[in-house]
């Protein structure tokens, strides 16, 4: 059985990715890259909010 600290070492993992993709996104942006770049950011920082969501419910669901 995994132990409760464990969603949390997920959770902390999973927004420090989302919060990279949205600092590269922001850089993206200011230094006016071609957009197929900033849709990418987007497109990571997106998936990162449905990780962590993702995680929480699972968690909350089946009690890891």
């Amino acid at each position: 059985m995994v132990q409760k600290s464990s969603i949390k070492t997920v959770v902390i993992l999973t927004a420090i990715g989302t919060i990279a993709w949205l600092i590269a996104g922001m850089v993206a942006i200011t230094l006016d890259y071609d957009s197929k770049y900033v849709w990418t950011c987007i497109a990571g920082a997106v998936l990162g909010f449905v990780g962590i969501r993702y995680s929480i419910r699972r968690d909350r669901r089946s009690g890891i």
